[in-house]
């Protein structure tokens, strides 16, 4: 059973230059990046932020040793945003991407088959974040009129979410201004020095910022209840995902990743938050072991424990990117080329 979905409006200008080097993605990658060395058939990913909690299962996966099981030596390589792990996996440069499932619809739209092979999540992950200077002035997308509002980049997931929320509201997305201003440190200056009024980030960056009292939660997704309430229903956020024509010919590794992730799904499912933060590499808890813990138990519940498609989630990310983005609006997106759930229904038997 196949299925497909998702969209990048800022690398799109660059998709077609892009092209004539994804027969690259056939090759073996070097294992010089995280988690590379050792013996093993190479995989090279890029994740759009390996130490954030939405990507989690990524570096977890190599640190509970399961890709080894499998007879696979994996390169994880860690790009700020989704949209540049997107262009790294269209170029040719990895053989999968851990990002958000929304990529795979846009790309659809011009010509490119990707598609969501293992779903890590039923909720987006991610929050909107108001600085306590402007928490009188915002509180609700209503408010974002004429305001700076942060994302991670332009044409990434948080940029199409923040647009779906303004438009949703009534407010035009001429109306307010995007400001890619990253994750982690550089989110946190943004919204302490007035850069941005507001923004949308995930776990760790908003332990970090109510810790500091530098912003307010405005929209919380983090859970399946939140994104039924800010969207409308299921939306299937980060995954792995990978070229339609790669996955075809390159089956059994497919395979073998599906099944380090459908096992990283089940054992994250099985124990507490404690117990995940104390896998995942010292730097990741940035000196504050607590904090880090309470990050990744507020983020827990967007997770699948399977790896498969949350019924109507496909439709839900095609309703919210049809909202705005022009592409959408004018293709006909065959949903069941955006995902695949082959591979997730043989790891989990």
């Amino acid at each position: 059973m196949r299925k497909s979905t998702r969209f990048a409006a800022s690398a799109a200008a660059g998709l077609l230059a892009l092209s004539s080097l994804t027969a690259c993605a056939n090759e073996a990658a070097s294992s010089t990046g995280s988690g590379g060395g050792g013996k093993g058939e190479k995989v090279k990913i890029m994740v759009g932020g390996l130490d954030k909690v939405i990507y989690l299962p990524a570096m977890l996966a190599q640190r509970l040793g399961y890709f080894t099981e499998e007879g696979l030596n994996v390169e994880l390589l860690s790009e700020p945003a989704g949209v540049q792990a997107e262009t790294a996996l269209v170029s040719g440069q990895v053989q999968g991407a851990v990002g958000f499932y929304d990529h795979t619809l846009d790309l659809q739209t011009h010509g490119k088959y990707v598609e969501s092979v293992v779903q890590f999540s039923h909720a987006p992950g991610e929050v909107e974040v108001v600085s306590t200077k402007a928490a009188d002035k915002i509180t609700s997308p209503k408010d974002f009129k004429g305001r700076k509002l942060g994302v991670t980049g332009l044409g990434s997931s948080t940029d199409f979410l923040t647009k779906y929320l303004a438009v949703k509201n009534g407010v035009k997305v001429s109306e307010f201004s995007p400001v890619a201003v990253g994750a982690g440190p550089t989110f946190i200056a943004a919204l302490e020095q007035g850069s941005i009024d507001a923004g949308m980030t995930t776990d760790p960056t908003v332990a970090t910022i109510l810790e500091r009292k530098a912003g307010k939660v405005l929209i919380d997704m983090r859970t399946p209840e939140g994104s039924q309430e800010a969207l409308g229903g299921p939306y299937p956020s980060s995954s792995l995902y990978m070229q339609t024509d790669w996955v075809n010919s390159h089956k059994e590794t497919t395979q073998k990743l599906a099944n380090a992730f459908v096992k990283t799904l089940k054992w994250m499912s099985t124990h507490s938050a404690d117990e995940i933060a104390a896998k995942m590499p010292a730097d990741y808890s940035q000196g504050n072991k607590t904090l880090y813990a309470e990050a990744i138990k507020s983020t827990l519940p967007m997770f699948t424990n399977d790896g498969v498609m949350p019924q109507n989630g496909p439709e839900t990310v095609e309703k919210v990117l049809k909202a705005f983005n022009p592409n959408i609006q004018k293709h006909d997106v065959d949903l069941s080329k955006t995902y695949t759930t082959e591979f997730v229904e043989k790891a989990k038997g």
